[in-house]
């Protein structure tokens, strides 16, 4: 298991005066790139080969309010992946400085080409990286149907 460390600042607060939504994702953007660029995905990498990744979801769950000047650490669980690369699943787990878990998130996403600005699969390069990860107990192959978990159409107002 993956865990990167903050502090909350106060830029992280809402105006309830505890960590904001926004935070959250920002926490869990940053601990998965941590990750990604110890495994060799970093912008040069990601650059050479013209992807970048893509968010489907991140559905959250707060159990417990967090206050400024607070530690916090957050998890990065390997929860699945397309046989081509092309989508994965991570979840986090936000801890205090005590170990207490206060929140969780479950995210999908995809890589993008951005060249074509089309969903693409991972260059071998990248396979081989993910294959070292560490895989949560309950990994999955993940398939487009697991994609449309949620799915949500678009309506116009035209």
């Amino acid at each position: 298991m993956f865990y990167k460390e903050f502090e909350v600042r106060w830029s992280d607060l809402d105006a309830n005066r505890h960590l904001a939504n926004s935070a959250y994702i920002n926490f869990m953007s940053h601990t998965r790139m941590a990750y990604l660029s110890a495994l060799g995905f970093n912008q040069k990498s990601m650059a050479a080969y013209h992807i970048g990744p893509v968010v489907f979801y991140e559905h959250m769950y707060y159990f417990k309010e967090v206050f400024a000047g607070k530690p916090v650490k957050v998890s990065l669980g390997f929860q699945g992946m397309s046989e081509n690369g092309m989508f994965f699943e991570f979840h986090h787990n936000f801890y205090d400085a005590q170990g207490k878990n206060f929140a969780h998130c479950e995210m999908m996403g995809a890589w993008m080409d951005l060249n074509t600005r089309k969903l693409t699969g991972l260059p071998q390069v990248f396979l081989d990286a993910f294959e070292t990860m560490e895989k949560d107990p309950n990994f999955k192959v993940l398939t487009k149907e697991h994609t449309r978990k949620f799915v949500k159409i678009p309506k116009d107002l035209v």
